[in-house]
């Protein structure tokens, strides 16, 4: 874990003068990168910085020449069409090419009037997954959500015994994480209705929503070897919203004996910009877990993680439905929750994946799960709001929803800011819900 430096002063400012602004999720104390193209001209991908309303294009900035050394070295990893080149560099190159992206951007800097030419209106851009995704890993380390779901199955036990030692987690499908924008179709699978004998392919029924961070490995280990909990976050390049989109129909019927598959396979949405670990440095807070819970196994265990493992990241969901797109009204807000209610940290959920010798590599991703408050008002999917559908929610216009249905659009949001200091963003995470295609389509 790293702590503050120059980079997080809160009273910086840039020459790019829409990063100023206070509602702003990309001031200069931010600086994500994402992988981006200009939608005029026929460009290539490219990895960029995002600032203010403004992407940096780091390919070009490159061709300045205005760098040298290390920072020069990983801005010519920049014109690939993804991050993990640039990941594989090491948390000490991220480091130091995020501080000279800072100092250059700063008002008063010399460099402002070569870089100026860098700039791509994010309006004018559109965006590719930041990296290409080996695997994915999808995490369970909200106590809350694990709980509340499990009361809808085991009332009187709700947590699996399991569960407060080790941060449980599936191999999920990387192919089909797309990036923010893209539309989810309404995926197919066997169900099996109550009473009947004999299931049915049909589609998808209880499509929900799962707010969860994606956790993006920037450097990897050896197969055979683990990586230590202390040094585990200078694996982790940075954080990303996802929505792990979830069939509760298909899954209900499917999970037992070996977990999720076609209810979970069939889309996962994740937002453009990668937040590095290292902009989230003010925002660290403690892990909550209580003292009376069980003492962990020393690998899962440690002062640092316990006192500043956690983060105070808020996250909100909004819904807007197709009724609510023609009638011109805005998007409504469904969930508002906080990462740091999480039971289970990064750093632990990278120690864990490794402690029996698994290998990690550049670009990989971690879902944490659905991140669930400790109050029903909190919970980040419609399976726990609704209580499995037996609740359903109203929303302003009068239209009703347990589950999404075909035309709603779901985005996610996530920031940190402490008073009226800057706001370290995440963007947004949007993906549609399309009908489900006819079979043979």
């Amino acid at each position: 874990m790293h702590g503050c430096n120059e980079t997080h002063d809160a009273q910086l400012s840039s020459w790019v003068h829409s990063a100023n602004e206070a509602d702003c999720d990309f001031p200069i104390q931010n600086l994500p990168f994402g992988v981006f193209r200009s939608t005029v001209g026929n460009e290539v991908f490219r990895v960029g910085v995002a600032i203010g309303d403004q992407i940096l294009d780091l390919f070009q900035v490159a061709r300045q020449g205005v760098f040298a050394g290390e920072v020069q070295a990983a801005l010519e990893t920049c014109s690939e069409h993804s991050l993990n080149q640039l990941m594989s560099l090491g948390q000490p190159v991220w480091s130091a090419l995020r501080l000279a992206l800072s100092r250059a951007l700063r008002s008063g800097s010399p460099l402002e009037s070569k870089l100026s030419d860098c700039l791509v209106p994010q309006a004018e851009s559109e965006y590719a997954l930041p990296a290409e995704i080996g695997d994915y890993t999808d995490f369970y380390t909200s106590i809350h959500h694990a709980t509340n779901v499990g009361k809808l199955f085991r009332p009187d036990n709700p947590l699996l015994p399991n569960y407060k030692w080790l941060p449980i987690g599936y191999h999920g499908r990387a192919s089909s994480v797309v990036v923010s924008g893209q539309d989810v179709i309404r995926p197919k699978g066997q169900t099996l209705a109550p009473a009947a004998q004999t299931p049915q392919l049909t589609p998808c029924k209880r499509l929900d929503i799962e707010l969860e961070l994606g956790v993006f490995i920037g450097t990897g280990n050896a197969r055979g070897t683990s990586i230590p909990l202390a040094l585990a976050e200078d694996h982790v390049f940075g954080l990303c919203l996802l929505n792990d989109w979830s069939a509760r129909d298909l899954q209900a019927w499917e999970y037992q004996p070996l977990g999720p598959f076609l209810s979970k396979s069939f889309a996962t949405t994740i937002s453009p910009w990668v937040v590095t670990t290292e902009a989230l440095a003010p925002y660290r807070v403690a892990l909550e877990r209580p003292q009376s819970d069980p003492a962990l196994i020393p690998y899962l265990d440690s002062l640092q993680n316990n006192t500043l493992g956690a983060f105070d990241l808020e996250l909100e969901v909004l819904i807007q439905t197709q009724q609510m797109r023609e009638a011109k009204l805005p998007p409504e807000k469904l969930i508002q929750t906080n990462y740091r209610h999480a039971y289970w940290t990064v750093a632990q959920m990278v120690a864990h994946h490794t402690v029996n010798g698994c290998n990690l590599q550049s670009g990989d991703l971690f879902g944490t799960g659905t991140l669930s408050g400790p109050t029903l008002d909190q919970a980040g999917a419609l399976l726990e709001i609704t209580q499995g559908g037996k609740s359903p929610i109203t929303l302003a216009n009068g239209q009703v929803r347990t589950f999404l249905e075909d035309g709603d659009e779901v985005t996610l949001r996530g920031w940190c800011q402490h008073g009226s200091g800057p706001r370290i963003g995440f963007g947004t995470c949007i993906g549609r819900v399309l009908p489900s295609i006819a079979a043979g389509a």
